[in-house]
């Protein structure tokens, strides 16, 4: 269902944003809504917008992107903020995503299929904390994404820390399997060694 514009939403002159319907948004409103602002991600019917990011937020996937992608099996893709579609509600988008090859489609595709994933990665950020920390695993978790990561500046000197999560298939939750700050060095989804210290973050 598509919403229209309201003035009762408007933030100031020439800003409108989607009144929800009764039931709250769907997928195909994320897709469909005009003018919606860059990464817009979907949760529980509900439009969430993206605040302005951390430098240490844009370093951090850069770093995970390229180094994921020095190592990566053919079978699987590493993609940057590319919308998961895990059912008619939620449409959420992680930070970096690790994809089986086949589901991608092209240069102009704009989600994949919750059974596309093998891994998502959420780099917090101050705005997004409770959302990553609790709703998004959980939801990736009753999807059936088989690994998540939670990636987080340390407070105090700023270096960077991953917990490694993996899929228990009893339960459908995500048991931890690591922390890690300066190196990361996993063998799933496939065999990883990043080093991910301060000097590695800051490097260009």
């Amino acid at each position: 269902m598509t919403a229209e514009p309201s003035a009762a939403h408007d933030f100031e002159p020439g800003i409108h944003l989607p009144v929800p319907p009764p039931e709250g948004f769907t997928v195909d409103d994320l897709f469909t809504l005009p003018d919606l602002p860059p990464h817009t991600e979907l949760i529980d019917g509900s439009l969430v917008f993206v605040s302005p990011q951390r430098r240490f937020h844009m370093l951090m996937i850069d770093l995970l992107v390229n180094r994921l992608r020095s190592t990566l099996p053919d079978h699987l893709s590493v993609e940057r903020e590319m919308t998961v579609v895990l059912n008619r509600r939620n449409g959420p988008e992680p930070d970096v995503s690790v994809v089986r090859a086949e589901a991608v489609a092209g240069l102009e595709q704009t989600r994949f299929e919750a059974a596309d994933l093998v891994l998502a990665v959420e780099v917090v950020s101050p705005d997004s904390e409770a959302r990553d920390h609790d709703t998004k695993p959980f939801k990736y978790a009753a999807a059936g994404i088989p690994y998540f990561w939670l990636v987080e500046m340390a407070e105090g000197n700023q270096q960077p820390v991953i917990r490694t999560y993996e899929l228990d298939p009893v339960t459908k939750a995500y048991g931890p399997t690591g922390t890690y700050h300066e190196r990361l060095k996993v063998t799933a989804p496939f065999d990883i060694d990043i080093d991910i210290s301060l000097d590695a973050l800051r490097k260009p």
